[in-house]
């Protein structure tokens, strides 16, 4: 089928794969002074507005692109439900509860959930090392929870429910690994611009009720000028640049082969919570990320066959 654009060449979706979840996990990081001066839900659907706004003339059907069906239409709102709006509010919540560092931790677990996701929905097998890397990050996730709240080094260390947190960071995970599913199953009928725009559109709708209701409580004269630019590059990244990016790479690169890159997500997190945001690796975080990254290296690393 014609989605009216054209598959980029291996090397150039790789690149776009890999500039996605970097910036996926910088916009994370970097969303904590956000949630701190706005209410998530208030955050999520000024995001949502301000991408809509920047990308109305992609929510048109470009030529040569075949009508949607009912089926790409409940893909589209799942895609958006699952992995824009759900994916926003337990990602904003989580991180004003945890630190940068540690949601970089638990996202690494990505790829192992993306596996289980296949073998569920797919009908793909799980081989003994997929197996290993789901374990890993297992542990890895575990070894975080467990520690003491003290272990956890950064602004959130005084968080009086850092488990909550972590718990909302993990479900944005579940969330994210539903938007790598589907969305392959998209780019074969859709091109990257449409469901970029279509997702975030359903993300405005899904929002708005929530919005509106706590922007008229909502003192905005008291946001300063810099907040309310790292909300515009915020709400471009999210919503525009890393959708359009991953659905590019995704035409080109099997959806498989393409969770090798989600590794993008964590390490761009935790070094932004580090280098940015004056977070400190502590020596229990540093374990759990390694194994956690173990695990990511362990569920990509392309066979022999590949």
């Amino acid at each position: 089928m014609n989605t009216a654009s054209h598959a980029p060449g291996r090397l150039v979706a790789y690149g776009c794969l890999a500039l996605s979840m970097s910036l996926v996990g910088s916009y994370v990081a970097l969303s904590k002074p956000l949630v701190a001066a706005f209410p998530v839900l208030l955050l999520a659907w000024l995001r949502f507005g301000i991408a809509a706004l920047a990308m109305p003339h992609w929510l048109r059907r470009p030529p040569g692109e075949a009508p949607m069906s009912g089926r790409t239409r409940g893909l589209v709102f799942l895609e958006s439900f699952l992995g824009n709006f759900l994916f926003s509010i337990c990602m904003l919540f989580g991180v004003s509860l945890t630190s940068a560092v540690s949601a970089g931790v638990i996202m690494a677990s990505i790829p192992a959930v993306v596996a289980i996701g296949s073998r569920v929905f797919l009908r793909e097998s799980i081989t003994t090392r997929v197996a290993l890397a789901i374990a890993c990050a297992a542990f890895g996730i575990g070894l975080l929870a467990l520690a003491p709240a003290g272990a956890h080094g950064g602004p959130a260390a005084g968080a009086s429910m850092p488990w909550l947190g972590n718990l909302l960071v993990f479900c944005a995970v579940v969330c994210e690994a539903a938007y790598a599913v589907i969305g392959k199953s998209l780019t074969g009928r859709l091109g990257p611009k449409r469901i970029s725009s279509l997702i975030n559109l359903w993300g405005f709708v899904l929002s708005t009720p929530f919005g509106i209701w706590f922007a008229l409580r909502f003192d905005f004269g008291a946001v300063s000028m810099g907040l309310w630019s790292l909300l515009f590059v915020y709400a471009l990244a999210a919503s525009i640049w890393t959708v359009w990016l991953w659905m590019t790479g995704l035409k080109s690169v099997p959806a498989s082969q393409a969770g090798v890159f989600t590794v993008m997500l964590p390490v761009s997190a935790a070094l932004v919570g580090v280098l940015v945001l004056g977070e400190r690796l502590s020596t229990v975080q540093g374990v759990a990320f390694g194994l956690a990254l173990l695990g990511v290296v362990l569920a990509t690393w392309p066979s022999r066959r590949s």
